[in-house]
């Protein structure tokens, strides 16, 4: 399914970063089942919080689908099936409806690059057919991408080979010559210019050169979510940035949108990021800072604000469940839970060794705080 933080920028992310954390976080973490002293610190009262899940109706921890970030859609499906068969026919007419819709023409062709990644039969077909079709381009810039990083493997880098790395920056150059062929053929689509950011990262682009990128994308689309936070990526201390240039990034992110657009994740998502990173961040004081209880009640309103059936509220929603349950706004968070529910495969959930106890632990200890002062 194709991702509201897109997929190949977060692939990339988990294969080359992603680890278990060690941290005071005993309960979220489920590290340790003993009770840690600091106020408002999360205890491992395992038979309680799944008791008072149970009770609200949430979701059993065996029925969590840690495959879908929501409930994968039907049309989504039937496409990859329908292009899977070798009909290329019906995944060009997919994309092409999406028109001028940036937002949902990204998506779309995310769906198309995950089957062309597996299997690129139907999609060299496509190209035969129509050589100079700029979704056809950009949806083969994608597959490559995907291919460079199942190339280099999700092992940590001292357990890569130098045959791996090799491959995977050989690779990444095809995949970044594609994105121009298709940025070429595109015209005024932004969509291959943001898939060029996952090349960004993986090649070490400099800053002035991703900058010339990143205008690029703005000048097509200047409020496109998955650019935003495909962008938010590479100016992370993790890869080409710091802390302070991913935090400076989000201000003018949500400077410059408008209520319904989303963009007031970023300062949510770069928080995160810090934290993730910063071992000795205590979360539970870290999260409590005037500046994120003030972003978190912005994404808030954004969210309100935007179309109920906007599928990237669902990757905003996950986010906010974190912060609010860090937070200790116990009540607002079970909401985001219960708009979630069910299906996991998302940041925060994803950034831990364990996503699924992360998500229950979590979610289940804001479910007992709510049922102890009385609400439902």
């Amino acid at each position: 399914m194709a991702r509201l933080i897109p997929l190949l920028v977060i692939a990339l992310g988990v294969y080359f970063w992603l680890k278990a954390r060690k941290k005071t976080t005993e309960f979220v973490e489920g590290a340790s089942g003993a009770t840690p002293s600091a106020p408002g610190a999360r205890r491992s009262r395992k038979s309680g919080p799944a008791r008072a899940a149970a009770e609200l109706g949430l979701v059993p921890a065996d029925e969590l689908d840690t495959a879908h970030a929501a409930a994968p859609d039907p049309r989504d499906e039937e496409i990859r099936a329908t292009v899977r068969s070798g009909n290329w026919q019906a995944g060009a007419d997919f994309l092409a409806e999406a028109g001028r819709d940036w937002q949902e023409r990204y998506r779309r062709a995310g769906v198309l690059q995950d089957e062309a990644a597996a299997d690129d039969t139907w999609l060299l077909a496509w190209r035969t057919a129509q050589p100079k079709d700029a979704g056809a381009a950009f949806v083969h810039a994608g597959a490559l991408i995907s291919v460079a990083a199942d190339i280099r493997g999700a092992k940590q880098a001292k357990y890569t080979t130098q045959e791996q790395f090799a491959g995977f920056h050989r690779m990444m150059a095809q995949a970044r010559e594609a994105c121009h062929e298709a940025q070429e053929l595109g015209g005024d689509d932004p969509c291959p210019y943001i898939a060029e950011i996952s090349c960004a990262l993986g090649l070490g682009y400099g800053h002035d050169d991703f900058r010339a990128l990143w205008a690029e994308v703005e000048k097509r689309d200047a409020h496109h979510l998955a650019a935003h936070t495909s962008a938010l990526q590479y100016w992370c201390r993790k890869w080409r940035g710091s802390h302070e240039l991913a935090e400076r990034f989000a201000r003018e992110a949500v400077q410059k949108g408008s209520p319904g657009q989303l963009l007031s994740l970023l300062p949510l998502y770069a928080a995160f990021e810090q934290e993730s990173a910063e071992q000795d961040l205590d979360p539970d004081v870290f999260y409590k800072s005037p500046e994120l209880i003030a972003a978190v009640d912005a994404c808030l309103i954004d969210v309100a604000a935007a179309d109920p059936e906007d599928r990237r509220i669902v990757r905003v929603r996950h986010l906010l469940a974190w912060l609010l349950y860090w937070q200790d706004r116990y009540e607002a968070a079970l909401e985001q839970y219960r708009a979630i529910d069910g299906y996991i495969d998302s940041a925060p959930w994803t950034y831990s060794g364990d996503p699924k106890a992360r998500y229950v632990r979590s979610r289940d200890f804001c479910a007992a705080q709510v049922l102890a002062a009385g609400g439902n």
